[in-house]
């Protein structure tokens, strides 16, 4: 029995080191891991408005949930180790902006050209460490902000050869699943509308994640249902757009938590398939597709040029500070 115990706690040691966190390990530590068989986790959560009912973060705690699984999956492949950064809490093109609604309580984003900049310098550091396998999870809506993290894996794959894949840029990610859906009633869909941004599921999925951060008044929450992007558009362009879209009052933790579980568990299966070899540049992203919808089209390009505005106003302001 003791011979058991000892080796239940052995091999308990053995999972636990095969997950590794970057910020907690030293020069020496992070030399020795295997380049061939570590993959890097850089999860995101940007800081965006999500109405009353839930909490800025609600994106990174997603992605936290999401990258905690597929840590575990990698630590557990024999011989594999997951090195996991700490989160991210930057990205841009915040909801608020489908109305042009450029500065919005609880939107706290950066240029999209920040977002890939971020990115592809942690790609430098991290190609010219030999690091070979490299996820990226920062799922989010904005098409240009997926298309920076888009931009950064192809840099790192073109520059460094190994893989960088940015996960909730997949199409094949986004529609995979529908256990959350198909918890509700065909009613609550109609009434959740065509939403985009912090719907009935994403409500629900926070509210399996963080249920004391998600208000009882929730139960009252008005309903802003769209069916189009132009609808979506219209509704937000509204001054008292309340930051969301669709139906929260029908969220439901349960519903969440078997989204959650869904989506977690095909992106870990992708992931793994990269691992054994699989090639996923030249599948559909979602930048692409989404900037088919010319409503979507035209709330990007005004993005777009705000933070072109944005930038030269830093150029200026530095120029002329050197004259001083």
């Amino acid at each position: 029995m003791r011979l058991l115990a000892l080796a239940l706690v052995l091999a308990a040691a053995a999972a636990d080191a095969a997950v590794l966190k970057v910020a907690e390990l030293n020069t020496e530590q992070i030399r020795a891991l295997d380049r061939a068989r570590t993959a890097v986790i850089l999860p995101g959560g940007i800081l965006e408005e999500h109405g009353p009912y839930l909490p800025s973060y609600s994106d990174g705690f997603m992605n936290e949930r999401i990258t905690r699984d597929l840590a575990e999956a990698i630590g557990a492949r024999p011989g594999w180790t997951a090195l996991v950064f700490p989160a991210i809490p930057l990205g841009s093109g915040g909801a608020n902006e489908i109305g042009a609604h450029y500065s919005y309580p609880g939107s706290y984003t950066v240029r999209s050209t920040t977002v890939r900049a971020i990115f592809t310098d942690l790609a430098s550091e991290l190609g010219g460490q030999g690091f070979r396998w490299v996820f990226v999870v920062h799922g989010h809506g904005s098409p240009p902000h997926n298309r920076a993290l888009d931009d950064a894996s192809d840099f790192f794959r073109d520059i460094y050869g190994g893989q960088m894949v940015h996960l909730f840029g997949l199409m094949e990610v986004l529609e995979c699943c529908d256990a959350g859906r198909r918890t509700a009633s065909a009613e609550v869909h109609r009434e959740d509308g065509f939403t985009v941004h912090a719907g009935a599921g994403e409500h629900s999925s926070v509210m399996s994640l963080r249920p004391d951060l998600v208000p009882d008044t929730i139960a009252k929450a008005p309903t802003q249902t769209a069916t189009s992007p132009a609808e979506l558009v219209a509704a937000a362009r509204k001054p008292d757009w309340p930051g969301y879209f669709g139906a929260p009052r029908h969220a439901n933790a349960a519903r969440g938590a078997a989204g959650l579980t869904q989506q977690s568990a095909f992106i870990v299966k992708l992931a793994m398939e990269v691992l054994d070899g699989r090639d996923l540049r030249g599948r559909p992203r979602y930048a692409d597709e989404i900037m088919k919808q010319p409503d979507i089209a035209k709330v990007v390009e005004d993005s777009l040029a705000r933070e072109a505005q944005m930038e030269t106003r830093h150029q200026q302001w530095l120029a002329a500070r050197a004259k001083k």
